[in-house]
C-alpha cells in the first residue's frame, strides 16, 4: 500500500526584490514565460531612457557577426528545405556518424548476457529512401495563437453623482435670445412688399408665339 499523492493546483507564493508578495502570478497562470503581461502599475509608467544603460547600447562587432552568421544559417536551412520539398526526387540526406555506447548489464553472471560483463553497441541512423513519398501533411495552416493581452486601462473607482454635478450636466435647449432693437434687420416679406415687385405686371414678348408657330 503506497501513500496517496495529494494533487493540488495551488500556486507557489513568490516575492519580489522588496519582499512583497507577487500577486501577478495569478495572471500569468496558463501563459508561457515569453508572454508579455501588464499586471503592475509600474508597467503603465513611461520607462526612463538612460544613454549609459547597457540595454540600449549598440552591440559589439562580435555579437553582430555571430547574429549574422546564425541568421544566414537559418535562412539557408529554410531555403534548402523548400528546394528539397519542391524537387520531384529528393536527394539522400547526410546521416550522422555512428555512435558507440558501452552497455553494462545490471545482472552479472554466466547465466545472463551470455556471460559478458560489458557490450559495445553501435548505433547507426537508418538511411532514408529518397523516393519515399512524404508521410505527413505539412501544408496545413495552423491558426496563430492569441497575442499578448493589451495593457489594462486604469479607471477611477465608481462614486455617486452629486446634486451639483447633475445640475451642471443639464444643458438648456438652444433658443436664440437675439433682439432687433434698432430695426436694422428687415424681414424678407416686408422687404419684398417695400420693393413693389408684387404690383408689377408681367409682360410676355410676342416673339415667343412666333417661335412656337415656327417649330410647330
Amino acid at each position: 500500500m503506497g501513500e496517496e499523492k495529494n494533487v493540488s493546483n495551488a500556486l507557489v507564493m513568490k516575492t519580489d526584490k522588496d519582499g512583497r508578495i507577487r500577486y501577478d502570478e495569478l495572471v500569468r497562470q496558463g501563459h508561457s514565460k515569453d508572454r508579455i503581461i501588464y499586471s503592475k502599475f509600474s508597467d503603465l509608467l513611461p520607462k526612463p531612457i538612460d544613454d549609459d544603460d547597457p540595454e540600449f547600447s549598440k552591440p559589439s562587432q562580435e555579437t553582430i557577426e555571430e547574429t549574422t552568421e546564425k541568421t544566414r544559417r537559418a535562412l539557408e536551412s529554410l531555403v534548402e528545405m523548400k528546394v528539397a520539398a519542391a524537387a520531384p526526387v529528393r536527394r539522400a540526406e547526410k546521416t550522422n556518424p555512428a555512435e558507440y555506447i558501452r552497455y553494462t548489464p545490471s545482472q552479472q553472471g554466466a547465466a545472463f548476457n551470455s556471460g559478458a560483463k560489458q557490450r559495445l553497441v553501435r548505433m547507426v541512423e537508418m538511411q532514408k529512401d529518397p523516393m519515399e513519398p512524404p508521410k505527413f501533411k505539412i501544408n496545413q495552416k495552423i491558426p496563430r495563437g492569441p497575442p499578448s493581452p493589451p495593457p489594462p486601462l486604469m479607471h477611477s473607482p465608481a462614486r455617486k453623482v452629486t446634486v451639483k454635478e447633475q445640475q451642471d450636466w443639464k444643458i438648456p435647449p438652444c433658443i436664440s435670445n437675439w433682439k432687433n432693437p434698432r430695426g436694422y434687420t428687415i424681414p424678407l416679406d416686408k422687404r419684398v412688399a417695400a420693393d413693389g415687385r408684387g404690383l408689377q405686371t408681367v409682360h410676355i414678348n410676342e416673339n415667343f408665339a412666333k417661335l412656337a408657330e415656327a417649330l410647330y
